[in-house]
């Protein structure tokens, strides 16, 4: 019931670190996955994330779950505590988790229909699927979901080899923890039900990232948008945070934007980032290297939604987001011509490792 050969599974844009990380031999290990669709004509998005943790089983913190973060940043997520139902392809995007299911097979990719037939509590995602199940028999809240993902933006010019999120170094596992967009934009089509509720969409903005290692950092903050309101074929990604890198601490932050086939890194490789992030309801952002400087707003007024994030005290509430943040970006070359000018109600931002005392500023 293993397809490779099945549009599912096929992705000329194929990030590095596709792939699942995970050994049999780890232990405090986890990995987490995060696919968004944007629905601009209502204003809202559905975030999706998986993650498992400790999947050899045994510890107190062993397991899985799935989070969705649903319109006006309402929450579900359901826990599967049993590893031995997780499964992950090491090759490319590849990855499901389930419950109950009428299957005696291993745990595995399925088709469609016969996943949705048979999965009552579950997950799979590919390159080209996403689709699960879920319900929280607490709160009586559920969501189902299927569509197929058309990737336009990888990580990096899409005529050229897709880039590490984190560089070349980070094929030798020295940063704690990896990090890498797997998805920059993308076009979805199908449905999500949310208690009961059908979204139906056509080519709507996805888009898709993955992280990795034994924690996640102590502290940082992120803004995503790839539906803005006055200009097309724009994806931004953003963010910093304070990591490990062979024991030590240090402080990172980067941007990638996406434009007309055109992608634009500033990272501390090659340029100067600098951020003042407020504990929240503003993220501000500049950066400079020697072809371009680039400056970022993101703002709300919302509360945002308490999420929960793998840590060496198992999966707890320690981060908060918003999918209807407000967005400026200005872009601009050497001689202080704008190049891009943009703005979006449809900012993905989160700040993480919370509850922050005071603005963060670098």
């Amino acid at each position: 019931m293993f397809h490779s050969t099945e549009p599912y599974w096929r992705n000329p844009l194929q990030t590095p670190h596709s792939g699942y990380h995970g050994h049999p031999s780890f232990i405090d290990f986890f990995e987490g996955w995060y696919f968004r669709v944007t629905l601009p004509e209502i204003n809202q998005s559905f975030a999706f994330m998986y993650s498992i943790q400790d999947p050899i089983g045994g510890t107190t913190y062993s397991g899985g779950a799935a989070q969705v973060l649903g319109p006006d940043d309402e929450y579900l997520c359901r826990t599967f505590p049993e590893g031995k139902n997780f499964w992950a392809t090491k090759e490319q995007l590849g990855l499901g988790h389930c419950g109950k299911n009428q299957f005696s097979l291993k745990p595995q990719f399925l088709l469609p229909d016969a996943f949705e037939k048979g999965i009552t509590q579950g997950y799979q995602v590919t390159t080209g699927l996403n689709q699960g199940n879920i319900f929280d028999p607490a709160t009586g809240k559920a969501c189902s979901w299927r569509y197929q993902t058309q990737p336009i933006y990888g990580w990096g010019k899409p005529s050229r080899s897709q880039q590490s999120t984190g560089g070349l170094f980070s094929h030798l596992a020295i940063f704690e923890p990896g990090w890498q967009i797997l998805m920059a934009h993308g076009l979805a089509t199908g449905w999500i039900d949310w208690n009961g509720q059908r979204y139906q969409f056509e080519k709507a903005p996805a888009y898709s990232e993955k992280n990795w290692g034994n924690s996640f950092p102590e502290k940082w903050f992120w803004f995503n948008c790839n539906s803005f309101t006055n200009v097309e074929d724009l994806a931004l990604t953003a963010g910093g945070g304070k990591r490990k890198v062979l024991g030590n601490r240090e402080e990172v932050a980067m941007i990638g934007l996406h434009h007309r086939g055109e992608f634009y890194e500033f990272v501390p490789w090659n340029a100067e980032v600098h951020w003042q992030i407020q504990p929240w309801g503003q993220w501000e952002m500049q950066a400079e290297n020697r072809d371009y400087s680039i400056r970022l707003k993101g703002t709300t007024d919302l509360p945002g939604y308490p999420l929960r994030a793998p840590t060496d005290r198992g999966l707890i509430v320690c981060c908060r987001d918003t999918m209807r943040g407000d967005l400026l970006l200005e872009m601009c070359d050497r001689r202080g011509n704008t190049i891009i000018q943009a703005s979006s109600t449809d900012c993905g931002l989160e700040v993480g490792g919370i509850p922050w005392s005071e603005p963060w500023y670098s």
